[in-house]
């Protein structure tokens, strides 16, 4: 069974990369921005769309989890993903790309509640943070590919195809296909404890499960997690869709030219999450979670006052490399609070991402009002969150 579980783990894994896809929507919101001429508050309620959903959707998949099983909800959100990429491929509108960035976020959503947990059934206990950073290594690949194959699109080298930057959707719904099929034809281990369990078989059980799951916000350490997994991914979504336009403002680049940006903040996100998931397993998790929210804090002020490409290209580095693994580190903590109700804390965390909606409205605002100096403040509160989480989260857990 060992090895079975094994050779299991690796299309598991897989679809991790396939999770990855929601980031594209940073660079692509950005080319949208450019073909339609728009503001960057219009702009911007295309990530905050995609997001949106996790507030929808996450605690309901918690609960579809427990009555279908871990893989199948996994599958059913690859196939709301492969229907959100086809449809750019057909044209681009405004109501036909928030249509497929709503059904990328829905079938992210769905992604990130199941697959999370689904790790789980292979890794236990302390080793269960660095494989889920590394399952984030895994997804940032397809993260920091996203603006190299836009660009790539864009600049026409593939002209026969008539996609222009939007070839990037044709290209991963291909990708996403495979890891639906490889996923399909795997047998995956599930917990009993996760599914069939009583109260299921009556629409009264199933309002208790969702009041069951709101009601552990009510427990401080998930309540602390929650709000740090917005943040978290407020910041990320926040550097994946301003980077670029910090770099036009501040260094007068083309969008072709400042996309950069967003690989950039990718590569080195995906250099943290490699290097974190065999940091993690020999470093205490709270003094690396510091270490990476003091690069962040110097990161915020190198975007904020630098005007060199040198201190910029830094700053967005840095970000990407301090916010590699807040959100293992901080989805663990929660994850293992509650041991017996992993699925429901699960679909808790993952509705916290629905800071990636909060704050590029916010970002949206302000760099309307007050240039992309406004936009960084706002993802500056988000990080003074985070280093007061870990000095509350420290203390309660050396209270424990």
């Amino acid at each position: 069974m060992k090895e079975k579980n094994s050779w299991s783990i690796v299309p598991v894994m897989f679809c991790f990369f396939a999770m990855g896809f929601v980031d594209l929507v940073g660079i692509a919101s950005n080319f949208v921005k450019a073909d339609m001429g728009l503001n960057d508050k219009t702009a911007n309620i295309f990530p905050s769309l995609v997001f949106f959903w996790f507030l929808i959707f996450s605690v309901p998949t918690s609960v579809l989890m427990n009555r279908i099983g871990r893989k199948n909800t996994v599958m059913l959100s690859l196939l709301v993903t492969l229907l959100s990429l086809i449809i750019p491929v057909f044209g681009e509108s405004f109501w036909g790309m928030a249509v497929a960035f709503s059904l990328l976020g829905i079938g992210n959503a769905i992604m990130q509640t199941s697959l999370n947990p689904l790790v789980s059934s292979f890794i236990e206990g302390k080793h269960l943070a660095s494989t889920l950073t590394f399952g984030q290594f895994i997804k940032a690949i397809a993260s920091f590919l996203a603006p190299y194959l836009a660009s790539w699109g864009a600049a026409a080298v593939i002209p026969s195809m008539g996609l222009g930057w939007r070839v990037l959707f044709a290209i991963y719904f291909l990708v996403g296909l495979l890891a639906t099929l490889l996923l399909a034809f795997t047998p995956v281990p599930e917990s009993k404890s996760d599914s069939g369990t009583t109260g299921n078989a009556h629409p009264l059980g199933i309002g208790r499960q969702f009041a069951d799951c709101f009601k552990l916000l009510g427990t401080p350490i998930i309540l602390l997690c929650f709000i740090a997994i917005m943040c978290h991914v407020g910041i990320d979504v926040g550097t994946n869709t301003t980077a670029p336009k910090i770099l036009q403002e501040k260094l007068n680049l083309s969008l072709n030219d400042a996309a950069f940006a967003t690989s950039l903040y990718f590569i080195f996100r995906t250099f943290g999450c490699l290097s974190g998931s065999f940091i993690l397993r020999v470093m205490k998790h709270s003094t690396f979670y510091f270490i990476s929210i003091v690069l962040m804090a110097v990161a915020m002020a190198g975007l904020f006052f630098g005007t060199t490409e040198t201190v910029l290209y830094t700053a967005i580095a840095l970000i990407g490399l301090g916010n590699s693994n807040v959100f293992s580190i901080v989805f663990s903590k929660a994850i293992l609070s509650e041991p017996e109700k992993q699925n429901t804390v699960s679909g808790l965390m993952i509705m916290g991402l629905f800071g990636g909606t909060i704050f590029p409205l916010l970002m949206g605002v302000c760099s309307d009002a007050f240039g992309q100096k406004g936009a960084v403040a706002v993802m500056a509160v988000g990080v003074l969150y985070l280093i007061a989480y870990g000095l509350i989260a420290g203390k309660k857990t050396s209270a424990a």
